[in-house]
């Protein structure tokens, strides 16, 4: 897949901590419960690689799995999704539609309206928010 933005893997390494690194460019995974310190306050989750707006904290929801979720994305086009055949399972992962940082995964075990779960990790995505 190619995106609108791109940079070299020394680039990422540079720009990213080393957990981010893994995680948006390698598809790794943070650990349960280890990422929920963003606020409960109004505001928007952006790609910690690029900046593009992915998730409202209005779509946030704790789904008990000890990593951010939500039941939609910003918009249809701040995301994307493709098939993950990692694991010996069959997931449908999910990357910013921009940059192409792995994001997490989705699910359909969420609440309405949408009955999905964006299951994300939180060092993939920096909380910005609202302007007051």
């Amino acid at each position: 897949m190619s995106f609108p933005i791109t940079r070299s893997d020394d680039e990422w390494r540079a720009q990213l901590s080393p957990l981010a690194y893994k995680v948006t460019r390698k598809h790794g995974t943070e650990r349960a419960f280890t990422h929920d310190d963003f606020p409960k306050v109004p505001g928007q989750f952006h790609c910690v690689c690029c900046g593009r707006a992915l998730f409202d904290q209005a779509q946030k929801y704790d789904s008990g799995t000890g990593w951010p979720s939500f039941w939609a994305p910003i918009s249809d086009d701040a995301v994307g999704t493709r098939t993950d055949r990692s694991l010996f399972m069959r997931r449908t992962e999910v990357h910013c539609a921009d940059c192409g940082a792995h994001l997490g995964h989705v699910f359909p075990d969420g609440p309405q309206p949408t009955g999905q779960r964006y299951c994300m990790n939180g060092v993939a995505m920096t909380f910005e928010p609202a302007d007051g």
